[in-house]
């Protein structure tokens, strides 16, 4: 069976990148930073020297990122901005305190959700839910994030989207989240457009990562499609890969700071599509 355990940040696995902008005055705004990937592109953001803008409506998850972040020592700090994606009041706040911290460059759009059911069975109150959090939201965050970027000395920023194999293609049963994906890539290229190569875009499409979210819905995927859960494990979320493990939360963090950083100056509107070979191959 596959291991899918909430693997622990350490700096063995965190990726440095020497960039004059990685430094404490400058800001990476994180959703869902409480857990999952959004605590590891937290971490890594802060091991590389930013201050970090940690926001999530779980305020003890948060809490427990800044302590990992201070077992870490890492040179920048974790500031904690409790708020709810899905109230526009929070999003207005916790982009007014990001700001309050330093100079805000970096976005990261994380926040995710999930349920499994059948179109023709699933509830609009959660699709509305998930679309809020990892539609509107990060559509919202950017809105108000880019006339920061713009007030700065070199008038540049970037957003880095948490995308999916599903903004590729999709899978039955995760309407939602399939359209939320998809639509998130619209977003990036969109932003793309308009930021004349000085405020950046870009996405990351995984496959599936050792998070909560793939843990929680192992069991509703199993009961949907009348199979075991290893037979979710392998042959579902590991079949068509041609990688034989699941990333980590923090290898998909290194990639969010690889796309922020200057090494990256040419990905504009692009898509890091690490997936083992999902989408692209076939047996």
């Amino acid at each position: 069976m596959a291991n899918i355990s909430q693997p622990t940040v350490s700096w063995d696995d965190i990726h440095t990148v020497d960039d004059d902008s990685f430094t404490q005055e400058n800001v990476c705004l994180v959703t869902g930073a409480a857990s999952g990937i959004g605590r590891a592109v937290a971490l890594v953001a802060a091991a590389n020297g930013l201050t970090v803008a940690a926001t999530d409506c779980d305020e003890d998850g948060l809490a427990q990122t800044v302590d990992r972040g201070k077992k870490l020592d890492t040179p920048g700090n974790i500031e904690t901005i409790p708020g709810d994606l899905t109230v526009d009041s929070d999003i207005k706040d916790v982009v007014t305190a990001a700001t309050a911290q330093g100079n805000l460059k970096y976005l990261a759009n994380i926040a995710g959700m999930q349920h499994i059911d059948t179109v023709e069975d699933f509830p609009m109150e959660t699709y509305d839910a998930i679309n809020d959090v990892m539609l509107r939201a990060p559509f919202y965050l950017s809105k108000l994030c880019i006339p920061h970027f713009k007030e700065r000395d070199d008038e540049s920023g970037c957003i880095g989207n948490m995308c999916s194999v599903h903004g590729h293609y999709v899978t039955s049963d995760k309407v939602a989240y399939n359209i939320s994906k998809f639509g998130l890539r619209g977003l990036t290229q969109s932003i793309a457009a308009e930021g004349d190569g000085d405020i950046r875009s870009f996405s990351v499409s995984t496959g599936y990562v050792q998070t909560p979210l793939v843990t929680n819905q192992l069991e509703e995927t199993a009961q949907q499609r009348g199979i075991t859960v290893e037979e979710v494990i392998e042959d579902v979320m590991l079949g068509q890969s041609r990688a034989s493990e699941m990333m980590k939360p923090v290898d998909v963090a290194n990639l969010f700071l690889i796309g922020f950083s200057d090494l990256s100056n040419q990905l504009i509107g692009g898509d890091l599509l690490y997936d083992g070979g999902m989408t692209v191959t076939y047996e």
